[in-house]
């Protein structure tokens, strides 16, 4: 598995600031979120099927995930987790699917024992897809 940047989205054209209010391509509230009990969740769109895990985009529809993984028998959500786990560098244990077993659009949450921010989240992301 590899964390390979793909060229930037159009909707990343002003990364200065993690503000979803100064933005105006994406809110990284309505992708990033934390639930009722303290759980980091991600809303991910995922295409599975690639010949490599990266990450593609980020737009106001979710993170852009390429997997390396057919999309049959929960393979692709299995690596889907693993390569999260992988970018935000923490155990698997602790990353799970909350929604979207069988769709592309998918919520994640990330343990709130992780000890990841939103914003730290975010930010693992805007460094990946701006290299």
């Amino acid at each position: 598995m590899s964390i390979r940047k793909k060229k930037k989205s159009k909707n990343l054209q002003d990364k200065s600031s993690l503000s979803s209010s100064s933005n105006p391509y994406h809110e990284p509230d309505d992708i990033i979120f934390k639930s009722k009990n303290g759980d980091v969740m991600l809303t991910i769109k995922a295409k599975p099927g690639s010949k490599e895990s990266i990450i593609t985009d980020i737009s106001s529809d979710g993170i852009g995930v390429q997997i390396a993984a057919p999309a049959r028998e929960g393979e692709a959500n299995s690596e889907l987790i693993k390569f999260l786990s992988s970018i935000l560098k923490v155990k698997k244990s602790f990353i799970s699917l909350d929604k979207g077993s069988k769709s592309r659009h998918k919520i994640i949450c990330i343990d709130k024992n992780a000890g990841l921010t939103e914003k730290q989240v975010w930010e693992q992301f805007q460094d990946l897809i701006e290299g």
